[in-house]
């Protein structure tokens, strides 16, 4: 095999879209900030049991393993930053209050999540610690949505609410294991009726019926009035219910729209969840919800919600952006040349110095300005 073939799934990243992907990290990280959010950069690689605790059997999978050469524990890289976020605001932070706190960096997956995904995402994402109601849940929902306004996203998109406490209640009082809990969660997320059916034939029937029910309780928000009649009336279907409806109606300038039976993504989730949606992407840009119980194993329990979606895949639903203009310079010594470069460099502006023998070449830069000599003084000129 030639050296310079990449695994499955792995891609370098070349001049334009590289520059893309890095000026939208700024804008989210700066989006993010206007709200009031810190930077963290968890590390890429942790012991594997703090960066597994609590998580689920998904994000195990996904998780490349190997061993430390120093202590020879068992060590991951990480597939997902949230738990590694939840840790800092336990163990490092330690805030009696709210934090807000944000990250972007490499992700990496042992194997695509979806076709044609890659398996190093660059992982942008922000959340909030230490405050359990619906005012939490609405920031965080309206900063993705300015998220992907600032990165330029102006088709139509749709915000699609689930509650994971909906099917959370309709397993009250059943006796089951684990391992039948995740079959129930796969048919629901597939919308297999036959198979959900075969799985819950021994539940009772409120909650057999009810599980059922929710794979047709998908649309606009008629969806909620119709889970009211035929969902079992508990209080903690009632409270996740009238959620929902009040999180749609704080959503303004989004289409929103429910999946109840939607249970993708890692385990953590605890409560309202959601993906938004828009037109040439063939999965959710952003998914997020509220995971209160992702801090538990790290010995501080507390309410927590956020979301994240991945900049690679963002960019490639945005228009390419233009070549970047730059000014084009001679190599040369002459007098002052070098002083004018530093200068124009310093105000922010690209100076290209062209070397010899490779004016007409073509790079990633725009040259529609060159510096040029006149009376002993360099100026710029368009060309």
């Amino acid at each position: 095999m030639s050296a310079w073939v990449l695994p499955d799934h792995i891609a370098d990243v070349l001049p334009s879209e590289a520059r893309h992907i890095e000026e939208l990290r700024r804008q989210l990280l700066d989006t993010a900030r206007g709200y009031g959010y810190e930077l963290v950069m968890p590390p890429l690689l942790e012991h594997l049991e703090s960066l597994l605790s609590g998580t689920g059997e998904a994000l195990d999978l996904q998780t490349f393993k190997l061993v430390d050469q120093l202590s020879g524990r068992s060590m991951g890289l990480r597939a997902d930053t949230t738990p590694q976020v939840a840790r800092i605001d336990a163990h490092l932070l330690n805030r009696r209050g709210v934090a807000r706190l944000c990250y972007c960096g490499p992700v990496l997956h042992t194997r695509p999540d979806r076709p044609h995904a890659t398996r190093e995402p660059l992982q942008f994402g922000a959340e909030i610690y230490g405050h359990a109601g619906l005012e939490a849940d609405t920031e965080v929902l309206r900063l993705a949505l300015d998220c992907l306004r600032a990165a330029g996203v102006r088709n139509p998109v749709i915000v699609d609410l689930a509650d994971a406490r909906i099917v959370r209640a309709l397993f009250a009082g059943v006796p089951v294991d684990a391992a039948t809990i995740a079959r129930v969660h796969a048919a629901l997320a597939a919308k297999d009726a036959s198979g959900l059916g075969g799985i819950t034939a021994g539940f009772p029937a409120a909650s057999r019926q009810g599980l059922l029910a929710l794979l047709q309780l998908y649309g606009d928000a008629a969806v909620l009035d119709e889970a009211a009649k035929v969902l079992p009336d508990t209080a903690a279907m009632r409270h996740a219910l009238s959620d929902l409806k009040q999180l749609a109606g704080r959503l303004d300038g989004a289409r929103v729209s429910f999946d109840l039976a939607d249970l993708r993504g890692y385990a953590y989730y605890s409560g309202m969840r959601f993906g938004i949606y828009t037109e040439g992407a063939s999965d959710a840009l952003v998914r997020g919800g509220r995971y209160d119980e992702v801090g538990a194993v790290f010995g501080r329990n507390r309410p927590a919600v956020g979301f994240s979606l991945d900049v690679r895949e963002l960019v490639g639903v945005l228009p390419a952006r233009p070549l970047r203009a730059a000014i084009r310079a001679p190599w040369s010594d002459a007098a002052g040349l070098g002083r004018t470069i530093a200068d124009l460099r310093g105000r922010g502006e690209t100076v290209v110095c062209v070397l010899p023998g490779h004016e007409s070449e073509i790079d990633e830069f725009h040259c529609d300005r060159e510096l040029v000599e006149q009376g002993g003084q360099w100026k710029v000129q368009s060309i």
